[in-house]
């Protein structure tokens, strides 16, 4: 008990001398924070074969960046058909699962990990729905999206399935935390 109330002096005097940045790169490098704020979420992100083929990887980055979405991580690679299937088990048995891994596992994927207040939603309200179809213009499928399944890109659509997703594709030490100078002028 002793120890934390000399723990917890120490943090008070610590948190005096320092700017609010400054705390945040302590917390971040206790692994306390991992985030300039607390609203920030991660999601994942993953350019699909076609986007890759089509040569759309630049352009849907870009929109992300501009967006305000922080990138910390990125990876291309080509699934097989098992990580594929063990990726969309939640569609096993639909109508469009045959074709879904066949598209997956037809080419190399780009996948990201996103950071930002309310990446989930933000990177969902960017991709557009899923239908290309039904996409608005704008919209990441509404302007690159060719079909259903050839829809250029997917993301994590909760917290949970972001963490499991993103699990699946990154190990922890290939994530990294980083802030660019204009983070703390346009975090919420």
């Amino acid at each position: 008990m002793v120890l934390l109330k000399q723990m917890q002096k120490k943090l008070l005097a610590v948190q005096k001398r320092c700017t609010q940045a400054q705390m945040d790169n302590i917390l971040r490098q206790r692994g306390e924070r991992q985030s300039l704020t607390h609203q920030n979420e991660r999601t994942l992100l993953f350019i699909k074969p076609d986007g890759v083929m089509r040569g759309l990887m630049g352009k849907i980055i870009s929109r992300c960046e501009q967006k305000g979405l922080l990138i910390i991580a990125m990876k291309l690679l080509k699934l097989n058909r098992a990580q594929a299937e063990k990726f969309y088990d939640v569609h096993h048995g639909k109508p469009f699962f045959k074709a879904l891994i066949d598209h997956i596992t037809s080419g190399p994927i780009l996948a990201i990990v996103a950071e930002g207040p309310k990446a989930i939603s933000v990177a969902r309200s960017l991709i557009g729905k899923t239908s290309s179809f039904e996409a608005e213009p704008g919209t990441i499928r509404g302007d690159f999206g060719i079909s259903i399944t050839k829809n250029v890109i997917h993301a994590s659509d909760s917290i949970e399935n972001a963490e499991m997703e993103i699990a699946f594709f990154f190990k922890k030490q290939e994530i990294l935390c980083y802030e660019k100078a204009t983070e703390k002028k346009l975090a919420l």
